[in-house]
């Protein structure tokens, strides 16, 4: 499900985000100088959002850094910190996945919140899951007055996290998940951060849907694999080879994947 629009009449406001390319011929994004206030407003930028040039900018770049992670996991990573160094104001982004009978994936960027996001994951209460539940935009103003979380209130104010707005992921049959982004002041989100941290949102249920296509590939390869080798070890069946493989995963605490890698580069070391 794609993050849900909203008409936010506010003026566009905050730092814009410069893009630059250094001599390695890699990209990175930094903060400009504040301009006035009354300075000239960017033509065709609309009110309340990103301007639609430096927007398309942002998504190519997030684009090429999650399609050349090696993992789901990287990728994760890298949109945490892709969004924390992208939208104005951001102190903190927190990402959580949630596979069909799987543990929460989480991955985290920025200098405070580690405690709250640890509370609120391990106790399965906070914006973060709520929105990942009802695959709604979930927002605070104060975290530490809220009373939908009071658990939560210690740690907002000893990390330094004052307001939230947390954007649904719905990566399609795969898992479900939010993207929340965190500030140090009370206060509504600002309309231009919360338009760029929905965009790429939007952007990031795309691709980790490719990621997570491209490793249900290589895992399903791997396993083959596996199921070969068990094949000549026992001189069993395709199925009861199968059936071996997954045993051994539920015995181990692992997934079908893990154990048929391991199984592969066992068979690899004994034969070398």
């Amino acid at each position: 499900m794609s993050a849900p629009k909203r008409r936010v009449p506010a003026a566009q406001r905050g730092a814009r985000l410069a893009r630059r390319t250094p001599k390695d011929g890699t990209s990175s994004l930094t903060p400009p100088r504040r301009t006035s206030r009354h300075a000239a407003p960017v033509t065709g930028a609309p009110a309340g959002g990103p301007h639609p040039v430096e927007l398309a900018g942002l998504l190519h770049e997030l684009t090429v850094r999650l399609l050349t992670a090696d993992s789901l996991h990287q990728a994760l990573d890298r949109l945490a910190a892709f969004a924390t160094a992208a939208v104005p104001g951001v102190v903190r982004c927190s990402v959580a996945l949630i596979g069909e009978g799987g543990p929460i994936t989480t991955a985290s960027s920025g200098p405070a919140g580690e405690t709250f996001d640890h509370l609120q994951y391990a106790g399965s209460t906070g914006p973060g899951l709520e929105a990942a539940r009802t695959r709604s935009v979930v927002t605070s103003d104060d975290l530490a007055a809220d009373e939908r979380w009071p658990e939560l209130a210690a740690a907002a104010r000893a990390d330094g996290l004052r307001a939230v707005a947390v954007i649904p992921l719905d990566v399609r049959r795969t898992a479900v998940g939010a993207v929340g982004i965190y500030l140090d002041r009370t206060g509504a989100v600002d309309p231009e951060a919360l338009v760029t941290a929905m965009a790429l949102a939007g952007q990031a249920e795309v691709l980790l849907g490719e990621l997570h296509r491209r490793e249900a590939l290589t895992e399903g390869a791997e396993v083959d694999r596996a199921v070969g080798v068990i094949i000549a070890q026992r001189g069993c069946g395709v199925q009861e080879a199968y059936a071996v493989l997954q045993e051994s995963a539920q015995r181990l605490g692992l997934d079908r994947g893990t154990v048929a890698t391991r199984l592969v580069a066992a068979a690899a070391r004994n034969s070398s």
